[in-house]
């Protein structure tokens, strides 16, 4: 069935997105010319292994040296830490952990992948991509637990952010850490990024988000729901900002930011195509689909139509950045499209969570 079609003009007045793609000039990442050539038009594992070999020979930091790349890699815009367990600020070099009994104490070197899952060996004990500054007391109560989700689980409570508790995600049964939504995405490319890095320890490493395996490196419940998070939770300026803060001391980057769609191409819905960031398949692919838009592109708009009840519409760039969200009531949408001959990804989701993804040129 054909989803999308493209027409010279539509009879409706064209609703003007305000800031629609207000971040486009912001949320640019500085990569520098030819670091993934050498991934192009590979795709699934084998588009693993390159991406590793790209990224794989980082300058190694030491453990105590993570402070210092927090001071650029990990700070708001008032300039204190930025911490993604808990809501307390943080003044950056003061109230390092040492000892702690309550949130908001002091802060820490948490390692998003358990030391105890790799034996606590170099380079990944302090590798800032996967370490991140947070709270010392929530660190310690998210132990090495896997992130999950746990729709009963236990909320930390005061200014600790996430919760703890019995997995209610399919697949796996066990005691979980959720962190708070505004943060899942990020946790989800940090964990592609540790499979792809660490390609050459995958069938050693320990935990329960991986099973062993060079590739796919994760079960099935894991692969489902960073998948799950990573489209829920885009790429944002501040992930943006500590690639090329991480980069500037380790001189290797996080590809999963740089290049959402990588996921895709690695574990997700478009595996069957080799990856070339300037052709995109242009089709429509579904996660349980149950309905059916429509999308045209006329005179550097676009319209939806036949849309599910209180749709939720998100456009992206050809990178993955989200430049606009809506939602529409009315099962239709009009906004405008600034770039022409631009590939652009939109994504409706429905009220049950479920996605449709439409990929269109707009000419």
């Amino acid at each position: 069935m054909k989803l999308f079609k493209f027409v010279k003009s539509k009879n409706k007045a064209l609703l003007l997105c305000n800031a629609l793609f207000f971040f486009a000039v912001s949320l640019s990442a500085q990569i520098p010319n030819g670091y993934y050539d050498n991934a192009f038009n590979k795709k699934e594992r084998v588009l693993k292994t390159a991406l590793y070999n790209i990224i794989k020979d980082h300058s190694v930091k030491s453990y105590d040296f993570l402070y210092t790349i927090y001071e650029t890699s990990d700070v708001t815009a008032d300039g204190k830490v930025w911490d993604m367990y808990s809501s307390c600020t943080w003044t950056p070099g003061l109230k390092k952990c040492g000892n702690y009994k309550n949130v908001c104490d002091c802060y820490n070197r948490e390692h998003s992948i358990p030391q105890s899952w790799f034996n606590e060996q170099s380079p990944m004990v302090s590798d800032a991509f996967h370490l991140y500054p947070t709270d010392g007391k929530v660190n310690g109560q998210r132990s090495n637990y896997p992130f999950g989700e746990c729709s009963d689980g236990a909320s930390l409570g005061g200014k600790a952010l996430g919760k703890l508790g019995k997995s209610t995600f399919a697949g796996y049964t066990g005691t979980v850490f959720e962190p708070i939504d505004e943060y899942k995405g990020d946790f989800a490319r940090t964990y592609f990024y540790f499979a792809t890095r660490y390609e050459n320890i995958m069938t050693s490493i320990k935990g329960e988000s991986f099973n062993k395996t060079v590739y796919p490196a994760f079960p099935d419940w894991t692969t489902k729901l960073f998948l799950k998070w990573h489209r829920q939770d885009p790429v944002s300026q501040k992930e943006i900002d500590r690639n090329n803060a991480v980069y500037a001391h380790q001189h290797n980057r996080n590809p999963y930011i740089d290049y959402p769609q990588l996921a895709e191409y690695v574990w997700g819905d478009s595996i069957t195509y080799v990856f070339d960031p300037n052709n995109v398949p242009n089709e429509i692919e579904a996660i349980e689909p149950d309905f059916a838009p429509v999308a045209y592109t006329f005179s550097g708009a676009l319209y939806l139509e036949k849309l599910p009840e209180n749709a939720i519409i998100r456009i992206y760039n050809l990178v993955g950045q989200k430049l606009h969200q809506a939602q529409s009531d009315t099962g239709s949408y009009l906004c405008s499209l600034p770039e022409r001959n631009q590939l652009y990804i939109i994504q409706i989701q429905n009220k049950q969570g479920h996605i449709i993804t439409i990929k269109l040129i707009n000419n």
